[in-house]
Order: structure tokens, then C-alpha cells, then sequence
């Protein structure tokens, strides 16, 4: 038992496919890019990829979707069934297929077969949906929230994550979770389906460069009213979320900015805020989770880094940059890798001196951190006192710190060996004794090197003032 409560999610099941390779000519016959060296990979996609996400998550789910007998059908099981429950509606047509071609990394052509569509509810479902404990709507527009719709009113979901192609949530949902673009969408329909002027109006000059926030709060407000719902939460990308209950918009910034791959990135928002009110939290506390779960997502590498994955988990650090991707890239251009080490519990002048001096030496600086069992060792009970996740929030948000990587050994060979950073840095509080990775770096060609160390600055140190100031 992992402590978290089981998740229902109702919604369209698609299948994803990414073809990836590199482009470096023109077709002979056609200005099209050639795309060689393809790989495949498959996952799900839809409402089978928030449901896949939630269970990574170490959540009991349930999806409810339609599914045929076809080759996407089965496939879908064969991906889904030993991580979740799957409680198949029959179809009309065959499950819909995405196929993304990809070079360098960037989409250049989908191509979409397939567009069956859930024919009715069955016992099993309706069975399933009155025993939820919390329920997901994904609506991709397939049928399948359609067919359950009566159940879904008589039982409204946590989140509603609305697509154009679905129809509206249902009253008393209590999170809708739509883009930018999706909610932008919606609200101009309110206004042109209410051309006697009882719609939505913007007041001139809300779009204008500048105002985009306005924009998305005055739209947000209006959804809320007119779905009825408690809050929603138009997902910004880059930007975060806004979260609106009506009025008084609420801001969720990014922790870190990550320019990898975004599909997916919805459905991993939905599901992380559809477990944390299945679990408890509050909407605000749910959104913020939602979008530090994302921006880890996309910075993973989006749904394309889904398969073979590690599980989520509630205590997992959400990365910045992943130390391998900074470190791949730097040495392609030629550039030098430096890493520091360290407990970093309370950060101090001392240890903002050597990072940054650490910094100046290459062109990336990857701060390896002890995990809390390693703290708890080596300092004894009582350490740390900022838990794991504190600690790499502060560390990040360091301008010369560029990545962070944790280890749970009492030293951190095993991550250098992994990394193989160029030079390795120490405090100058090491003088007169050894270094014990300075021969590990020698492996490969490395250097370990000590640094001035701000004299008196210490985590042990500060916590003796500050004991000594509550007496």
C-alpha cells in the first residue's frame, strides 16, 4: 500500500507513436526535409496517458475508455494492463492513432489514423464510477465521457481536463484544467452563442501586448461562472497556471524554465492535481504540484521519455536541466564541466563563495547533494535540518549553479563516475588532508581542486548562534 488514494480516470484513449531521427538534406522530388536513422517508440496517449502517469505515481487506478479488438487496441493493453485496471466500452471504429515524425528532437509532420468512437456505457463501468473515490475526466471528444455523462453529473469529478473536440464539465466539478489556447477558445463561444449581450465582453484593449494575463483571468472568471465549477486552472506553459475561483486570480509561477518536449504536459498536470485532491490537498496547494510536476515532465524530456522511466514519486527532487543533458551538451561545444559536492543544509556565505568561485573555473557548474539518509549519517540525528527537496530548491535558484544531481552514498564516487566532471572542486577547509576522488579523476582526466574557503562560515556554526540566541 503506497498511502495514496486510488483514481478513477473516464476519458479518450489514444495511442501515440514518435518516429525520431535527424534531417540534414532535402528530398530530390520535394522540398521536404528526409528523416533518417528513425527509432520508434510507443506510448500511450489521451486519457490513457494521464491514467498511466497517475499509477507511475504509485496510485491504484482505473481507466474507463473505449477500446476495440484492432492492432491500437491491443497494443494499448499491452502497455496499459500491468500498471492499471482497465475497464474497456465497446467502440464504433478503431482507437485513434498519433504518429509524430521528429528530427533533432522537433515535430515536423503528424500523421493521424483512426477515429473510432465509445458506443455506450456498460455495468462494469457505471459500477466502476460509483465506487470511485476521486474521478479524472480527460475528454478528448471520442465518446467516451459522453456515454457516462449522467453518472458524471450525479457525481462530479475533481478535475476536468476539457479538450475542443469534448463537451463542457459538468456542474460542480471542482477543478477544470484547460491551455491557453483551450480556454481562450471557450470563452470566445461564450460570447458568440449570447449575441443579445448576455456573454462574456471584453472591455477594449484587454489583448493588446502586455495584457495577456488580463486576458486569461477575465476568460478564467468567466468559465468558472459558466460551467459552474469551483476553480479553474488555465495551464500557461512556460508561465505556470493561473488559478481562478471567479475573481482574484491566483499566479502559479514555474520553479525552473525547461525548453524540452511539451506533449504531455497537460495530462501530467491533470493527473498530479487530480491525486493531490484525491489525497487531500487543497486546490491551490493541488495546482502548485501540478505545476512543478509538469515543468519536471517537460524538462525529462515530455511524453517521448514516458516509457522505461523511473515511477514518480511524492519525495522525488523535480530536476532542473538533468546533469547528463548540461553535460552532453557542454562538451559538444568544447567546454569544460565542473562539479562541487556537498550537504548544503544551512547555505551560507561560505558556501555561496565556493560555488561561485567553482563556477568561474568551466563553462557548467553540477552541485552533487547528499541525500538526507546520507546527511543523517554523516551528521547524526537532528540532520538535516531543510529536508532534500529545500535544500535543491535553494541550491537552483542559485545563479551559478546550472544543475543538481543527488546521491545517497556517504561519498559520491559513484555519481562522479557516472558524470565524469572535468575538474572536481572542495573547500579550502580540506587543506592537509587527502581528497579521496582526486584519484578517481585521474580515470578519466580529471582534477581535484581545493578553493579558498570563507574562514568561520559553517551549517554547525549556525545552528550553535542560533541555539544560543533562543537561551
Amino acid at each position: 500500500m503506497t498511502g495514496k488514494a486510488p483514481l478513477v480516470v473516464v476519458g479518450d484513449a489514444l495511442l501515440d507513436r514518435d518516429l525520431t531521427g535527424h534531417a540534414d538534406r532535402l528530398a530530390p522530388d520535394a522540398p521536404v526535409p528526409v528523416v533518417a536513422d528513425c527509432d520508434e517508440r510507443i506510448r500511450p496517449g489521451g486519457a490513457a496517458l494521464a491514467a498511466y502517469l497517475a499509477a507511475r505515481d504509485g496510485r491504484d487506478v482505473t481507466l474507463i475508455t473505449g477500446l476495440d479488438d484492432g492492432r491500437a487496441g491491443h497494443e494499448l493493453r499491452r502497455l496499459l494492463e500491468p500498471r492499471l485496471t482497465l475497464v474497456p466500452l465497446p467502440m464504433a471504429g478503431e482507437v485513434s492513432e498519433k504518429t509524430r515524425v521528429l528530427a533533432q528532437g522537433r515535430p515536423v509532420v503528424r500523421l493521424d489514423r483512426g477515429d473510432g468512437r465509445a458506443r455506450a456505457a456498460t455495468a462494469e463501468a457505471r459500477a466502476a464510477l460509483g465506487a470511485a473515490c476521486a474521478v479524472l475526466v480527460s475528454d478528448y471528444g471520442r465518446g467516451t465521457v459522453d456515454a457516462l455523462r449522467a453518472e458524471l453529473t450525479r457525481r462530479p469529478p475533481v478535475v476536468w481536463d476539457p479538450h475542443p473536440r469534448g463537451g463542457p464539465p459538468v456542474a460542480g466539478t471542482r477543478l477544470v484544467t484547460p491551455a491557453r489556447s483551450e480556454a481562450h477558445a471557450f470563452a470566445e463561444a461564450l460570447t458568440a452563442h449570447h449575441p443579445d449581450g448576455t456573454g462574456e465582453r471584453r472591455p477594449p484593449g484587454v489583448d493588446a501586448p502586455g495584457n495577456e494575463l488580463r486576458a486569461v483571468a477575465r476568460e478564467a472568471a468567466a468559465l468558472v461562472r459558466h460551467w459552474r465549477a469551483a476553480a479553474v486552472a488555465v495551464t500557461l506553459g512556460a508561465r505556470g497556471a493561473l488559478l481562478s475561483y471567479g475573481e482574484y486570480p491566483l499566479l502559479v509561477p514555474v520553479t525552473a524554465a525547461h525548453h524540452g518536449d511539451p506533449c504531455g504536459a497537460g495530462d501530467r498536470f491533470a493527473a498530479t492535481a487530480a491525486g493531490l485532491l484525491a489525497d487531500g490537498a487543497l486546490v491551490g496547494e493541488a495546482v502548485e504540484g501540478a505545476v512543478t510536476a509538469a515543468t519536471a515532465f517537460v524538462g525529462a524530456g515530455g511524453a517521448g521519455g514516458v516509457i522505461g522511466a523511473p515511477p514518480d514519486t511524492a519525495d522525488a527532487p523535480h530536476p532542473g536541466e538533468e546533469p547528463a543533458a548540461l553535460i552532453a551538451r557542454v562538451r559538444a561545444a568544447g567546454g569544460t564541466v565542473v562539479a562541487a559536492g556537498g550537504c548544503f543544509d544551512l547555505l551560507h556565505a561560505g558556501h555561496v563563495g565556493l560555488l561561485q568561485a567553482a563556477r568561474r573555473i568551466g563553462d557548467c557548474l553540477v552541485v552533487c547533494v547528499n541525500s538526507d539518509a546520507s546527511v543523517r549519517r554523516r551528521k547524526g540525528d537532528g540532520r538535516p535540518v531543510n529536508p532534500l527537496a529545500d535544500r535543491l530548491r535553494v541550491l537552483r535558484a542559485l545563479a551559478c549553479v546550472d544543475a543538481v544531481a543527488v546521491f545517497d552514498e556517504n561519498t559520491p564516487e559513484r555519481l562522479l563516475t557516472e558524470l565524469r566532471p572535468d575538474v572536481w572542486v572542495k573547500g579550502g577547509d580540506y587543506a592537509g588532508a587527502e581528497l579521496p576522488e582526486a584519484a578517481l579523476l585521474e580515470e578519466w582526466g580529471g582534477q581535484a581542486v581545493l578553493l579558498p574557503y570563507l574562514d568561520g562560515r559553517s551549517s554547525t556554526a549556525l545552528m550553535a548562534r542560533a541555539a544560543e540566541g533562543a537561551r
